[in-house]
């Protein structure tokens, strides 16, 4: 199946081309196209996302990328195009709705002037999905292999646990009572002045740190919930430690040796409790593997140190290549399509709340 797959959530314009088969029990994928126009230079000066800015940029972007994947696949108009496509996919959320609305109207034309089938798509199912993405992964590895699975979802909006059974089955174990791992990093770098997106910024700035005596930082910032029983995060408070230090140290903009231990304390204060609480699930539930997906994993610091402890234990760790990380049009072909087959009908309308 020749899926055409379009993401406009937040602020990366997305569209794909991915080529699916294997059915519930053992998806393939392979990406055929994979296009990103990201808005960061656009919402940089604002310090973070405009969703009417967002809206306007997807507008422009999407029949831009649209007509570049067309002519890499074929010679000819888009008619001949869409004659190849077997299912038009699109996000329906979560996400900020404005954008959201974009994609959701520009794949629903498409369906309707091509005569094409359409389903919806969950965001956060896209991210579970996106380690498939990777070659060999979809072709090598038997699912008996992977589940039960311990999978943490963690993106700029959501810091999720869940047990997952099968490629169609899960539950949800804790979650972010508060602020997301993503938003947390973003709000960090806000307070250290470091430019939007701030998650990159905070990694690039405790790799400074990471060069010198102390790789880890030294400053001893909390690590909330991090000996609580349940499965639940929070990061306001680790973020509020952040900004009442830097307020006590009287931090100066030009105090680059400041800002990185800063920086790096706090990055190992949110790994410390991203890995923790993922690995006691994986050894309580008797997991098979370990999942790390979303934005957040796309921190090397973070992959590194979760590998190590999932490694540790002999179980298997899947995390999807850089690229699938952050937002895109081919985790969303993937959700797509296993919402396809799971007759998983979401409604054709923003939900900025949709959950997984």
């Amino acid at each position: 199946m020749k899926i055409l797959a379009i993401e406009t959530s937040c602020d990366e314009t997305g569209i794909a081309l991915v080529e699916a088969s294997g059915g519930l029990k053992n998806p393939k994928f392979r990406v055929l196209k994979n296009l990103v126009s990201s808005q960061i230079p656009i919402h940089r000066p604002f310090g973070g996302v405009v969703p009417n800015l967002a809206k306007r940029e997807h507008l422009k972007n999407l029949p831009i990328l649209l007509k570049r994947v067309m002519s890499y696949e074929v010679r000819g108009t888009m008619q001949n195009f869409m004659k190849s496509i077997d299912l038009i996919t699109v996000t329906v959320g979560p996400g900020l709705e404005p954008a959201l609305w974009t994609g959701i109207t520009f794949a629903e034309e498409l369906a309707k002037q091509y005569k094409k089938p359409l389903i919806g798509a969950n965001h956060l199912e896209g991210h579970l999905y996106s380690f498939l993405l990777s070659p060999p992964s979809s072709y090598l590895i038997a699912p008996t292999s992977i589940f039960p699975s311990i999978a943490l979802i963690v993106s700029g909006g959501h810091t999720i646990l869940l047990r997952v059974d099968s490629f169609s089955k899960w539950k949800r174990l804790g979650e972010t009572r508060d602020d997301a791992a993503g938003e947390a990093f973003d709000k960090v770098a806000r307070l250290l002045d470091l430019p939007y997106p701030g998650g990159p910024e905070v990694e690039k700035l405790a790799l400074r740190q990471a060069q010198g005596k102390h790789q880890k930082g030294t400053i001893n910032f909390p690590r909330p919930m991090l000996h609580d029983k349940n499965y639940d995060f929070s990061f306001s408070g680790l973020k509020t430690a952040v900004l009442y230090y830097t307020r006590d140290q009287r931090l100066m903009t030009n105090d680059t040796k400041t800002k990185a231990n800063i920086a790096a304390s706090f990055q190992q204060a949110a790994i410390d409790v991203l890995a923790t609480k993922t690995i006691r699930a994986a050894r309580e539930f008797g997991a098979k593997s370990v999942i790390l997906c979303g934005g957040v994993a796309a921190n090397k610091a973070l992959r590194r140190a979760m590998s190590y402890e999932v490694r540790g234990m002999k179980l298997k760790f899947f995390v999807p290549d850089f690229k699938y990380n952050l937002d895109n049009g081919a985790m969303i072909g993937a959700a797509g399509y296993m919402a396809y087959l799971r007759k998983k009908k979401y409604p054709f309308r923003a939900n900025g709340g949709l959950e997984i």
